[in-house]
């Protein structure tokens, strides 16, 4: 798909510490310098939108023979409804993000002279292993205002909570404070984060992972989006990244997943004002509207139904693809399939709490229904083309044919797309795009294979109410 032979990646430690650009540099270099002809965000929409539907008009004629042939296997409504699934949505979907790719002229992220005060909440569980370098990632950033920092550490059994304060001691300096905060029990990432937000009094509030490095300027530079984005704005996502790639396989595809498909969808979404996820993993919100959702739901995507929530109250969030954090991610199957299940059971949690955003009048509502497509097309593929991969094998073409290549071009085009923005967001940041072709093989032709039928079992266990627990691993 991609003809250069590098593939995204994250850089080693030591690159991970390279120092960060000026503020003066970093604001130069957030967006073009001239722009010659200014369009509005909505007709950008609107143009974008017709560009999808067009390119999924065109492949609903060429599909017209797969059509009749399928109609005499499944009969004409199945057909209808696999082959949308298969490639008139994708389609759709792929058309899209291209043209909003291609769009986006984000605001400057200007530089500031004045630093708000923020806290840090850092919520923790059994991360001895993590927990020490997360603050020594913090101890290390470059803002200049006070940043108040609390773990808290939610009933931890490994150790972690003695490991926590000996480093917050350690670490702590002029102008950042950083203590920790014992809950008497394991309670939930949510319950630990409303503790956490009732002890501190910022009128800012970031959320870091336990388990996370951030580079230098991290901070900074989410509060410097948050300043800069339009009016409206409550929250900014932070730009996630893979921290241990080059374990094995499954980390090296993930590494893709996070460079490519995540960035690309929360810098797509954010264009249009409505960024559907401020993860709990490095995300900017202001204390009052958290205060006016009231804090963190009880449930396990806390962090998409607090979005969400957000979302309801016409407020916008932001996306910063600058604010880079390393996260370490599932490094076996199990521990993958839990996480991406925990995701899918969030996305239906959100559903069921504020699913009256389907209805609302905003560009971002798109992006709703986009997201209710996700389960449909997840069955379609873990029942209908997977099984139709095996009957190609043994000469039956109804499913899997010459007409699913009909979306390997735009496949192509959005992969290469995506890879020259990122690309050139990575050079702005001194960070070095390494070689991982045997992750991009992963991630194109064997990753959908493991994640949608990991995301059906997700759907599967919130629809059947199956015990809920915090973690991935």
């Amino acid at each position: 798909m991609l003809d250069t032979p590098a593939t995204a990646g994250l850089a080693d430690r030591s690159e991970l510490e390279a120092p960060a650009p000026s503020p003066a540099t970093a604001a130069a270099v957030s967006s073009p310098a001239s722009r010659r002809l200014y369009v509005p965000v909505p007709v950008k929409f609107v143009l974008v939108l017709t560009f999808a539907l067009a390119w999924m008009g065109v492949s609903i004629l060429l599909s017209r023979p797969w059509l009749q042939g399928l109609s005499v296997v499944l009969g004409f409504a199945t057909a209808v409804f696999v082959i949308a699934f298969i490639a008139y949505v994708p389609g759709f979907m792929n058309a899209f993000l291209i043209g909003s790719i291609l769009a986006d002229r984000r605001p400057r992220r200007r530089a500031i002279t004045e630093f708000p005060d923020i806290c840090v909440l850092v919520a923790s569980y059994n991360e001895r292993d993590t927990i020490a370098d997360t603050l020594e990632s913090l101890h290390r950033q470059d803002y200049a205002g006070r940043v108040s920092v609390l773990v808290i550490d939610d009933g931890s059994t490994d150790g972690g909570l003695e490991i926590a304060r000996r480093e917050a001691a350690r670490l702590a300096r002029p102008g950042m404070a950083m203590r920790v905060l014992a809950m008497p029990r394991n309670g939930g990432k949510s319950r630990a984060l409303n503790a956490g937000l009732a002890d501190t009094g910022e009128a800012l509030v970031v959320t870091v992972d336990a388990d996370s490095y951030l580079r230098v300027d991290a901070l900074r530079k989410l509060v410097e989006r948050f300043l800069s984005d339009p009016p409206g704005t409550v929250a900014v996502a932070g730009c996630v990244l893979v921290r241990n790639s080059r374990e094995n396989w499954l980390t090296r595809g993930q590494e893709w997943d996070y460079f490519h498909g995540i960035a690309a969808v929360k810098r797509m979404q954010s264009m249009y004002h409505g960024t559907l996820v401020a993860q709990g993993a490095f995300s900017l919100y202001t204390r009052d509207a958290l205060d006016q959702v009231g804090g963190w739901p009880e449930c396990v995507g806390e962090d998409i139904v607090v979005s969400w929530a957000l979302l309801a109250t016409g407020a916008r969030i932001g996306y910063c693809e600058e604010a880079c954090l390393f996260t370490k991610v599932p490094t076996t199957v199990g521990q993958f399939a839990r996480q991406r299940q925990r995701w899918s059971r969030g996305l239906m949690e959100a559903f069921a709490r504020h699913g009256r955003l389907l209805f609302k009048a905003r560009m971002s509502t798109l992006f709703i229904w986009w997201n209710l497509l996700f389960l449909p097309l997840d069955l379609v593929y873990t029942l209908a083309f997977l099984p139709g991969l095996v009957l190609a094998l043994f000469g039956y073409y109804w499913i899997a044919g010459v007409m699913t290549l009909l979306v390997l071009p735009l496949a192509a085009i959005w992969n290469l797309i995506i890879f020259r923005v990122q690309a050139r967001m990575f050079k702005t940041q001194n960070l070095k795009v390494r070689r991982n072709l045997s992750g991009f093989l992963f991630y194109t032709v064997g990753y959908t294979m493991l994640l949608q039928p990991v995301c059906v079992m997700g759907y599967a266990a919130e629809a059947l109410r199956l015990r809920k627990t915090w973690g991935t691993k």
